[in-house]
């Protein structure tokens, strides 16, 4: 469970919003913002709570990846569009 959390928040540190992030793992947004500060404050831990299956982590993985890059992908859209409107 501590190395699917640290995965999340991650995600979260590396520039994806929190809606993204808990919406492609299936983790409620407020439960990981509290991950986030919990790994600010040096306090982020291990719960006894719902374990995730290996299952669970390995669709996880390639979901986040998905969503990241679909974001560059948008990003790269409005930066192209926003180019050829200069250049006219």
């Amino acid at each position: 469970m501590l190395e699917f959390k640290i995965d999340a928040f991650r995600l979260v540190r590396g520039g994806q919003s929190v809606a993204v992030v808990s919406a492609t793992l299936g983790v409620w947004s407020q439960t990981l913002r509290n991950w986030v500060q919990a790994d600010a404050r040096g306090r982020l831990k291990a719960t006894a709570a719902k374990p995730v299956s290996p299952e669970q982590k390995e669709i996880s993985r390639p979901r986040a990846e998905l969503t990241r890059v679909k974001m560059e992908r948008d990003i790269l859209k409005k930066a192209t569009a926003y180019v050829a409107r200069e250049s006219e």
